[in-house]
């Protein structure tokens, strides 16, 4: 052999250079793959139900915290408008984001003095729990002895005082006609004892309950902190509904005729109010 032909003979003994993988062969391209193991149904359905729970607390106590929540009704101070025992639906943006209006039926903490501290009875831990549960969600409310609810009569810078010669609460020198108003009978004055005029202060309500004779509201908490005011940041929100019994069911109205004419007449100047003779002690 040539020199000339060595290097030829050279490259021909070099190692062939590896090949792509070209992937499985036919044959085992058609092989069954084993699949992974799939929860049976009835796993699969508590799974499911589970998930379900879960998300239904965490929205329910989401609506809770910042749109709606259940009260109910202990006392009598709202009636006929409410009474005992009723449950509600509050309106949670009211007043950070839905601002509120005369008329409005407010539930509210309370101020500080406005109700006598209250005995915790001893409850079932069992009970406990699922009260807390409950609650916890908003279909109860356990605090509800720890609220009050009235209705707004004065916003902040009216003058609100009663009674004048006819009976009637005014707002601003307005009369107003309150067909919401228990009364102990027929052409009694709406209120048992006469106050006013009185500003409302910035940043808070004047409220009253409609059963009149029977609320401990504004008028009768003026020796509190608040001066029978309530802050706006004590308010929960505005009742809208009576969801339960369900042959009360019905949206709670704001009368908002009763007012009218009264945010013409803001800022002017009132005569102090005439004794009713019929007025109570």
């Amino acid at each position: 052999m040539t020199d000339f032909d060595a290097p030829a003979l050279h490259e021909q003994s070099r190692p062939a250079a590896p090949q792509p993988d070209a992937g499985p062969s036919a044959e085992q391209s058609l092989r069954p793959r084993k699949s992974k193991p799939k929860p049976n149904g009835v796993a699969r359905f508590l799974r499911d139900v589970v998930i379900i729970l879960v998300a239904a607390v965490v929205i329910s106590f989401l609506i809770k915290t910042f749109l709606i929540r259940s009260f109910y009704i202990p006392s009598e101070s709202m009636e006929d408008t409410l009474v005992v025992n009723d449950r509600i639906i509050v309106n949670e943006l009211v007043p950070d984001v839905i601002p509120l209006e005369r008329g409005d039926v407010v539930v509210f903490k309370d101020p500080g003095g406005w109700l006598n501290e209250q005995p915790v009875p001893e409850q079932n831990p069992v009970l406990g729990f699922f009260d807390w549960l409950f609650s916890f969600v908003g279909l109860t409310a356990p605090d509800s002895n720890d609220h009050l609810i009235k209705r707004v009569i004065g916003l902040p810078g009216d003058q609100v005082a009663c009674c004048n010669e006819f009976g009637q609460m005014t707002v601003n020198g307005v009369p107003l006609e309150e067909p919401y108003v228990k009364l102990p009978q027929p052409g009694s004055p709406v209120s048992g004892d006469d106050f006013g005029p009185i500003t409302v202060p910035k940043d808070s309500l004047w409220v009253m309950g409609d059963n009149r004779y029977n609320s401990q509201d504004s008028r009768y908490n003026t020796a509190t902190p608040s001066n029978g005011f309530v802050p706006f940041e004590n308010v929960v929100g505005r009742a809208v509904l009576i969801s339960w019994p369900i042959d009360r069911w019905t949206w709670l109205d704001n009368y908002e005729f009763v007012f009218t004419g009264v945010d013409d007449s803001a800022g002017e100047p009132l005569p102090s109010p005439t004794p009713s003779p019929s007025a109570g002690g």
